[in-house]
């Protein structure tokens, strides 16, 4: 295919009348693409995607164009779109009229303190809504770290104490930190984690302050793949990989871990996993999990999944293109 999928929706989470299925599409010669399905993927239409003002500076003298369509998410009304350079959209939930959130593009933070991670320029690749208060709103923006919004995306503050950037001069800095993915619960939403560059972190005041909750043994120190567990604020999964120079699984093999006691304790789940020369990574998107099923894509195209919350995998599927989405509908 011409174009790689980067952020998808499943339609029971859109929670509105039409049903719709959202995609993203990164295409080398065409550019990002944004397209919807109504007939459970059958068949897809095509919507504007997002663009930015045509005064819009990455930084004095870079215009800004839209690169990637990092995520995805949804309000009652409205869809929030995630980019390449650090632009986050909103939209009307059929994908009309995408407007640049202007109070987070403008922070004072941004030209100076934002920068790329793995890719040339900062991206917004994870957007928590608050469950019972959608003007809450959190963005992982790497490399920035994580901002709110209490007002739906007037004004924005960041959220990174507790955080470190151990790549930089200060590692506890305001602004420069590079969550890889972030997840808030959805039935205690003042509790947030988020695998981390440097570590696996977790916040139980709604970002006011970041735990960090890395295994003793340092598995999670590096990766990017995280799930939670929605009713249990004590849960959650995590994939780790070896570290920034080299992006493989953890030691070359393959594994899941799992905290059940918000990160004091980890245990590793390796049935069924390779556990020998094992050069798979698996992305931030390309991990989730629905009851009792867990499903994660990796780099060189092979797909599992688990029908026991994580102890046992299958491979399902391999010779894929690299996996960097997956979702469970």
């Amino acid at each position: 295919a011409a174009g790689r999928a980067r952020a998808a929706l499943p339609p029971q989470e859109l929670q509105d009348d039409c049903d719709r299925f959202w995609a993203a599409l990164s295409i080398k010669h065409w550019g990002p693409k944004l397209h919807f399905s109504q007939d459970g993927a059958m068949n897809w239409k095509e919507v504007p995607a997002p663009r930015y003002p045509l005064d819009s500076e990455v930084k004095p003298g870079i215009p800004a164009t839209l690169r990637l369509i990092w995520s995805i998410s949804h309000s009652t009304d409205h869809l929030w779109i995630g980019s390449e350079p650090g632009g986050l959209f909103k939209a009307s939930r059929d994908g009309s009229d995408p407007t640049l959130i202007t109070g987070l593009w403008n922070h004072e933070s941004r030209k100076e303190n934002w920068f790329g991670g793995g890719r040339n320029y900062p991206g917004i690749h994870s957007i928590c809504i608050h469950p019972q208060d959608e003007k809450q709103i959190f963005v992982g923006i790497s490399c920035a770290g994580v901002f709110k919004s209490g007002d739906g995306g007037i004004s924005w503050k960041p959220m990174n104490t507790g955080l470190r950037a151990d790549y930089l001069p200060d590692p506890h800095v305001a602004v420069g930190h590079d969550p890889h993915s972030m997840q808030i619960c959805r039935s205690q939403p003042e509790v947030i984690w988020q695998q981390n560059h440097c570590g696996v972190f977790r916040t139980v005041n709604g970002g006011e302050r970041w735990q960090d909750v890395t295994s003793k043994n340092g598995l999670g120190k590096y990766g990017f793949a995280l799930v939670i567990d929605h009713e249990d604020a004590l849960r959650a999964w995590i994939i780790p990989a070896e570290s920034d120079e080299q992006r493989v699984a953890h030691g070359l093999a393959l594994k899941v871990c799992e905290t059940q006691d918000g990160g004091a304790t980890w245990t590793s789940h390796t049935k069924g996993l390779p556990q020998d020369y094992c050069f798979d990574l698996v992305f931030r998107h390309a991990f989730t999990a629905k009851d009792e099923l867990m499903a994660f894509g990796t780099t060189n195209g092979n797909l599992y999944i688990s029908q026991d919350q994580g102890k046992t995998w299958t491979l399902i599927h391999s010779h894929l293109p690299p996996v960097h989405n997956v979702n469970i509908y």
